[in-house]
């Protein structure tokens, strides 16, 4: 066997990429420093990696050059590039949209005034470039941040209020409609999500349900509706917030009467690490997906120069994740200009590529190779395997590719280099992990 090596070690000062091949050799009863890799102890399946198309990162896009614009849709949908296979698309404005809009005029029940025209000013383009790139239709899941203001009980899009209960119904079908616009459009629509953070009262668009009120809307309202729609086969994914208290709410959520209408959970990453709760609805309902739908460093909690910092952020919850059970993992914004915007409610935040609208530049964070060294490896339909480690200093986690490769990812988060022995059935392979590094490790 061989063991190709991709590490990208991170200092201040910017990060140094280096790369190997090593050949496995019988192993020697060793025991000290290992990486045991278990391929026949298998776990969940993954569907893959991806990034949000907001209109705000369309605007942002609509004013690079084209050279530059190639560079991003290479590097996120490239075949050389990170390896992003789906995206997530908001349904109507969010935080990140440079203003507010829905596709209906107040009081329209038959969507007469019902339009995507604002969609299709930012999204849509930058959406068709990289289905160009691409190469095929790509998987788009949808997330509302709020129904149409009039359908709500403080009737705006903003600071929380709830949906109506004489609107349930015209709700579910307006989100059918939506859908259904958008296939004639050509998504390929795959995933919906509910409510996007359905417990927060946001200065931007927001709104609020209890358990019970996602649940009755899901089953009374919103997957009858699917169905009368023939959109049946549209994975729907509950909750879409933080990761705390994801477990109450899959249990209070599935039951007998949702569990067919239910693919999985959606979560975020704002409240902190919560990996057992992940864990918790992993055992108690094997057979549901669970996808981290949104992350992203906010400005507010952690500025905009921790570079270092975000890196470690973003391993170690990508790997705590995974472990847990995680199956599909989506970034936010995948692009903004140098404020962490344009954000109607300014509430600005990183992402993998600012583009610096003075200078018209586009500039790479240290997020998005840290991103890469799982998204560009652990392809669509690799399975999760079991491993052990020598030391809590070395965080990681293992795959088998559909090819039948062995992925293995190791984040150093110290300031020292440790040594590694990989070791695989009767064999091992030994290298040296760079002090604040993120190794990939391929096995053929």
């Amino acid at each position: 066997m061989k063991l190709q090596l991709d590490t990208t070690s991170y200092r201040k000062s910017g990060i140094k990429k280096s790369a190997g091949e090593i050949i496995f050799q019988t192993d020697k009863e060793t025991e000290n420093q290992l990486l045991n890799l278990y391929p026949e102890v298998t776990y969940q399946q993954f569907d893959g990696f991806g990034g949000a198309l907001t209109d705000s990162a369309g605007y942002i896009y609509s004013q690079m050059k084209e050279t530059d614009k190639e560079k991003l849709l290479e590097a996120y949908f490239g075949k050389e590039g990170m390896g992003y296979c789906t995206v997530r698309v908001p349904i109507d404005s969010c935080d990140f949209s440079i203003e507010q809009y829905q596709a209906i005029a107040e009081g329209d029940e038959e969507f007469v005034t019902f339009s995507l025209e604002r969609e299709k000013k930012y999204i849509y383009p930058l959406w068709q470039d990289i289905q160009r790139v691409y190469g095929k239709d790509i998987e788009v899941m949808l997330s509302p941040w709020s129904p149409p203001a009039f359908m709500k009980t403080n009737k705006k899009r903003v600071k929380g209020g709830r949906l109506k209960p004489e609107y349930r119904e015209l709700y579910a079908r307006y989100l059918c409609h939506y859908i259904k616009e958008l296939q004639k459009e050509g998504f390929l629509v795959k995933r919906l999500s509910i409510q996007n953070e359905p417990k927060a009262v946001q200065t931007w668009d927001s709104c609020n349900y209890t358990a019970e009120e996602e649940k009755v809307f899901l089953r009374d309202y919103l997957y009858p509706a699917l169905v009368k729609s023939g959109l049946e086969e549209i994975e729907i994914f509950v909750w879409d917030h933080n990761k705390e208290r994801v477990y109450e709410r899959a249990c209070a959520m599935i039951d007998e009467t949702t569990d067919h209408m239910v693919a999985g959970m959606a979560f975020h990453w704002y409240s902190g690490d919560h990996f057992e709760a992940v864990e918790l609805v992993h055992k108690r309902f094997p057979d549901k997906k669970l996808i981290l739908s949104e992350a992203c460093i906010e400005y507010s909690k952690y500025g905009a120069e921790g570079e270092l910092e975000n890196v470690k952020k973003y391993a170690h919850d990508i790997i705590g994740n995974l472990n847990a059970g995680m199956t599909g993992f989506y970034d936010w914004n995948i692009l903004l200009d140098e404020q962490g915007g344009p954000n109607h409610a300014e509430n600005f935040c990183d992402a993998p590529y600012l583009f610096r609208t003075k200078e018209g530049e586009l500039t790479e964070r240290f997020t998005k190779s840290a991103i890469e060294h799982f998204s560009r490896y652990l392809t669509p339909g690799s399975t999760r395997i079991a491993f052990s480690r020598y030391t809590e200093e070395l965080e990681a986690t293992a795959f088998k590719n559909s090819d039948g490769r062995l992925v293995f990812i190791v984040f150093n988060k110290t300031q020292q280099a440790l040594p590694v022995t990989v070791r695989v059935e009767k064999e091992t392979a030994s290298f040296i992990a760079e002090s604040f590094s993120i190794t990939t490790g391929i096995i053929t």
